[in-house]
């Protein structure tokens, strides 16, 4: 499951790896679990607001589309 990132932060549990709104999370290579996915997509973290969304199949077709 891919989600994107709504809010700058550093990842404290990948090397404070830094993530910009509109990346993609996680990076190629990480598995995190679903508690550190509840974390960031909720307010249960240092930050209080959630971080990441899930990416919606209607998301990827509009920027296929915006491309175009």
């Amino acid at each position: 499951m891919r989600y994107e990132v709504l809010e700058y932060f550093e990842d404290k549990q990948d090397n404070r790896r830094k993530y910009f709104p509109g990346d993609a999370y996680p990076r190629r290579g990480l598995k995190p679990t679903a508690e550190r996915l509840e974390e960031l997509s909720t307010d249960k973290n240092c930050r209080g607001v959630p971080l990441i969304r899930e990416e919606q199949k209607e998301d990827k077709e509009a920027q296929t589309e915006a491309e175009s």
